[in-house]
């Protein structure tokens, strides 16, 4: 069975600011369609906080020698998107053009950086 040679993680901040540009991008749409701009400010908020939980996890050293770290920065991650959503869902049960138009920025700035940041993953170079 062929063994897959693992990519180094790559440097910059790409994929975060492909997102931050989608964020920024919806601000004019939600002015010219009517839409509830405390939707957008909603998910600019949670994509601001989001990132900002990622530059700190980025700061946590991660491999086999250090677990605990992974292990850190793994739940890290998931709760940084649960409660991402757990936002969401808690605004649109109050307010649903709000929330649903804050989820949908949200959604779309979140595939965007992940399909940027596969792209420059496996874009790169095998490491041995």
């Amino acid at each position: 069975m062929p063994v897959l040679a693992s990519h180094p993680v790559p440097p910059g901040y790409g994929p975060s600011i492909a997102g931050g540009i989608v964020v920024a991008a919806a601000l004019p749409v939600f002015l010219v369609a009517g839409w509830p701009v405390a939707g957008w400010v909603l998910a600019a908020i949670l994509w601001v906080a989001g990132q900002a939980v990622s530059r700190v996890l980025q700061r946590v050293p991660l491999g086999m020698d250090n677990l605990a770290g992974s292990g850190a920065v793994a739940l890290g991650r998931m709760v940084r998107t649960i409660t991402a959503m757990v936002v969401l869902i808690a605004v649109t049960v109050m307010n649903q053009s709000v929330g649903i138009s804050a989820a949908a920025v949200y959604a779309i700035a979140f595939t965007v950086e992940f399909a940027t940041s596969l792209a420059s993953y496996y874009g790169g170079e095998a490491g041995t």
